[in-house]
């Protein structure tokens, strides 16, 4: 019998990705459902879709996406900073040491929200081993050996699978959830996500607070 999950398809540099881990999160423990975690290259996701990278993209878009930023900070009681100094388009270095993580056993969920947390709240540079190191620590886990793992061809062969694997299952952009193979996309359907399982547990439907500790 296929147990199920939740499968979170994710950008490891996506600001709407930190926005929800705390209510997916919350939904999982809700439900009693495990949450898989994959993070994707959203550069080839957008180059296999037609999606555009956030610098390539109007004035227009850019000036709304901030709007958007500031509106989910204050609904939610997120803090966020809207330009991180290190903002970057290549995050395979954070992404595969999440993932090393994950090979090695270690529950996903707060190693990944606290690298989101480091970049988009605390202004580091999520590029740099030390600081993924750091903030492993931070958590008690061994960021030494995290950072050897993600070194492994293991690691890269695996975010690459995460990315064509998402591309596969309809994935265009981030953070992409799935239930029972229906896809949601962005936080801001995470309320249609619980409604669905809801459903389909048959269980009543509770909506995801907009406060929630992460």
């Amino acid at each position: 019998m296929t147990t199920d999950a939740i499968d979170y398809y994710f950008w490891i540099n996506s600001d709407w990705a930190y926005f929800g881990n705390p209510r997916l999160k919350a939904m999982g423990e809700r439900y009693g459902l495990p949450i898989n975690y994959y993070p994707v290259d959203i550069g080839a996701v957008y180059a296999r879709t037609g999606g555009i990278k956030l610098p390539l993209r109007s004035k227009e878009r850019r000036d709304y996406r901030l709007l958007e930023m500031r509106r989910f900070s204050d609904i939610l009681g997120m803090p966020i900073t809207l330009e991180p100094k290190h903002m970057t388009q290549s995050v395979e270095i954070p992404s595969r040491f999440a993932i090393a993580a994950m090979q090695m056993g270690i529950p996903a969920h707060d190693l990944v929200h606290a690298i989101m947390t480091a970049l988009w709240v605390e202004e580091k540079d999520i590029e740099d081993a030390a600081t993924l190191v750091a903030i492993a620590a931070g958590l008690g886990l061994d960021g030494e050996a995290i950072l050897a793992r993600s070194k492994t061809k293991e690691a890269a062969e695996q975010y690459y699978r995460n990315t064509d694997e998402g591309i596969a299952r309809g994935m265009f952009g981030a953070p992409f959830y799935f239930f029972r193979g229906e896809a949601f996309w962005g936080q801001d359907r995470l309320d249609m996500l619980d409604g669905t399982i809801a459903h389909a547990l048959g269980k009543p439907a509770v909506l995801p607070t907009l406060k929630v500790a992460s």
